[in-house]
């Protein structure tokens, strides 16, 4: 017969039973365990992953929140600035205004001062002009 339960096959069985336990306790166990351990370390690194990312977005939103804010507040300031700088410079065209119109004017007070005292002195000066070429046309005769 091609099968016969003798002894020999009861104690394969048993030999197979211990070596069993053997590979459970000595292989199974730990292997299961370390995998268990590194799926437990691969769950913690993704979902670390995950929470980082997220942190990451709301990260980068909030210093593009505070980026646009520095932007229009630097425009706000940038324009006040502006309007007071053109304010200060229309006052100081206005005070140079005043002081070039104040000059020009007593430039015209001297001018017309000059002006009249030339023609006051017209004939005196008319007098002199004509001694002076009726002595060169005499020749230094007179």
């Amino acid at each position: 017969m091609f099968l016969s339960l003798d002894g020999t096959f009861w104690i394969q069985l048993i030999n197979f039973a211990n070596f069993f336990a053997i590979l459970g306790v000595v292989f199974l166990r730990p292997v299961g365990e370390a995998i268990r351990k590194r799926r437990d370390y691969i769950d913690g690194v993704r979902s670390g992953f995950e929470r980082y990312s997220a942190e990451t977005r709301n990260l980068r939103a909030e210093a593009n929140a505070k980026r646009t804010a520095a932007r229009r507040e630097a425009e706000e300031t940038l324009a006040k600035v502006r309007v007071a700088a053109e304010s200060e410079a229309t006052v100081l065209a206005a005070t140079f205004m005043d002081r070039a119109n104040a000059i020009a004017k007593d430039a015209r007070a001297t001018v017309d001062a000059e002006l009249r005292s030339a023609r006051d002195r017209e004939g005196e000066l008319a007098k002199t002009l004509a001694e002076q070429l009726l002595d060169r046309a005499l020749g230094g005769a007179r």
